[in-house]
């Protein structure tokens, strides 16, 4: 039995490092919210997804009036924000039934192609919990702060062929998704796959893409626009 596709898109930051008025989701990226940027990709890889869309409470009203003068016509569900990404997560899925297959993807990645949503979905219908990632292409140091300066932890090392970063979206069946998050919170919880494996469940991998980057800083808008500029050449 095929299981109805849903994406729960966090954009309930605050976005405070980006140093703008609005929080980072809301700023434009070549003519549109990043945050429309983002939901646009899901449909157009999955058409008829459900779309569940998480907030700042204080800017719900903002987002609707913002897709109404946009003519932004795609079905959402608007979801208040908790006071963590975990709390947030845990409030999406409610909306959520059992039995459907759920990605979870931050809404300040909106890069990301819509072939690699389109094949991360299919692969998720023959595993529970599917996370992309990439290798790690940097040298890796273990440091420790003294007397205000970074120092090399003696003994330390770190081999790069075993390091991944987890990106977004990370897909699971629903129903694990929804009894993981019934767990008490932990601060360990930095992503759902964290919450997922500490329930007990094996988590799959599948490669990512190394533009689907996070917007977090100006450096990054910055970087998202170089990347976009160079895309439509």
């Amino acid at each position: 039995m095929d299981r109805k596709r849903f994406v729960i898109i966090m954009a309930a930051g605050s976005g405070t490092r980006m140093g703008a008025q609005l929080p980072k989701q809301f700023i434009e990226l070549e003519g549109k919210a990043i945050l429309q940027r983002t939901i646009e990709t899901f449909v157009e890889a999955s058409p008829g997804i459900s779309v569940v869309t998480v907030l700042p409470e204080a800017h719900m009203g903002y987002w609707k009036n913002y897709c109404l003068k946009h003519n932004f016509t795609c079905p959402q569900i608007l979801v208040k924000g908790g006071i963590t990404r975990f709390h947030s997560v845990r409030n999406a899925l409610e909306k959520v039934p059992e039995g459907a297959v759920v990605a979870v993807h931050d809404g300040v990645r909106p890069l990301i192609s819509s072939s690699l949503v389109a094949s991360l979905f299919e692969k998720a219908a023959a595993v529970p919990a599917l996370i992309p990632v990439i290798p790690c292409v940097d040298t890796m140091k273990m440091l420790e702060e003294k007397d205000g300066e970074l120092v090399t932890m003696a003994g330390k090392t770190v081999d790069r062929s075993y390091l991944y970063g987890a990106q977004t979206p990370q897909i699971f069946h629903s129903e694990i998704l929804k009894d993981a998050y019934r767990q008490a919170y932990d601060t360990a919880f930095t992503d759902d796959a964290s919450v997922v494996e500490k329930y007990g469940k094996n988590l799959s991998y599948a490669i990512g893409e190394r533009f689907n980057i996070k917007i977090t800083t100006q450096d990054d808008l910055k970087l998202a626009e170089a990347i976009m500029s160079l895309s439509e050449k």
